[in-house]
């Protein structure tokens, strides 16, 4: 059963929860393509650790959430909203896409798009951020797409395959938002 939290045309964002824990999900975590640009491929990931980490995904600083495809009812990654600051009225953004069937087909500017909205419609937060690799060409189309501006590079500021590379930052306003 699916538990629908945001909608869009083609995915369904619902809680990431212990329904979601799979071998599947578990190989993303592990599979060196799917984590090139993200650090869940750092440690093994095991059914006990990624239940773990669900368990610690969703509380009043985060909220996590499982990627369904409409047409299948497959689990096909995860977005989080996270370091959510209520004061200071602003969050980070990430997100995985594990099953690579739907990989350059939109998804994470769409699930990008449903959770920004998410963020200045009803958690009334004025700003949103998201941080990519230098090398993440596709993360970077993403952001830009959804008007999202790069303002800062960390400088070899995570390593990669033997190399250091730098961390673009992306943010966008409420106010940027709602004009496009």
């Amino acid at each position: 059963m699916i538990n629908k939290f945001l909608t869009s045309a083609n995915i369904i964002l619902e809680p990431l929860d212990a329904k979601h824990i799979t071998e599947e999900y578990c190989s993303w975590l592990n599979d060196p393509e799917v984590t090139r640009f993200n650090s869940h491929g750092i440690f093994p990931h095991t059914l006990k650790s990624t239940n773990e980490y669900v368990e610690s995904s969703q509380n009043k600083n985060q909220i996590t959430l499982a990627i369904i495809d409409i047409k299948s009812n497959l689990h096909i990654g995860n977005i989080s909203m996270y370091k959510i600051d209520f004061i200071n009225s602003n969050a980070d953004i990430s997100i995985i896409i594990g099953n690579k069937d739907f990989w350059g087909k939109g998804v994470a500017a769409e699930a990008f798009a449903l959770s920004i909205s998410h963020c200045f419609n009803k958690l009334n937060l004025h700003r949103v951020t998201a941080g990519t690799t230098s090398d993440n060409i596709g993360m970077q189309k993403v952001l830009k797409k959804l008007n999202m501006k790069q303002e800062a590079t960390l400088k070899d500021a995570i390593q990669r395959d033997d190399t250091y590379k730098d961390i673009y930052l992306y943010a966008i306003l409420k106010n940027e938002f709602i004009k496009k």
